[in-house]
């Protein structure tokens, strides 16, 4: 991916959740809800030394914030540093 973002943002991959329970029942794609977890893919410079998290990190957003852009056949979300709610591990 060769995409920088500006001012104070990140762009983030969608983790998916799993599509059974752990019952064996099949969630069908309509009954999800888009996943609110995310790894970084890329930061931008102007907050890139101290936000707290790097590339890689998985974060929890929050559920109504960022864009979603499509960038070499790939599904990204672009957030201000703002509406990230957490890192997790």
């Amino acid at each position: 991916m060769k995409f920088r973002p500006l001012d104070k943002r990140v762009v983030l991959e969608r983790v998916e959740e799993e599509t059974k329970t752990t019952s064996g029942i099949i969630i069908p794609d309509n009954a999800k809800e888009k996943p609110l977890v995310g790894v970084v893919k890329a930061i931008s410079k102007k907050i890139e030394k101290d936000c707290g998290f790097k590339v890689g990190d998985s974060v929890v957003f929050d559920k109504y914030k960022g864009s979603e852009v499509k960038i070499d056949g790939k599904e990204y979300i672009i957030l201000d540093v703002e509406d990230l709610l957490g890192v997790l591990g």
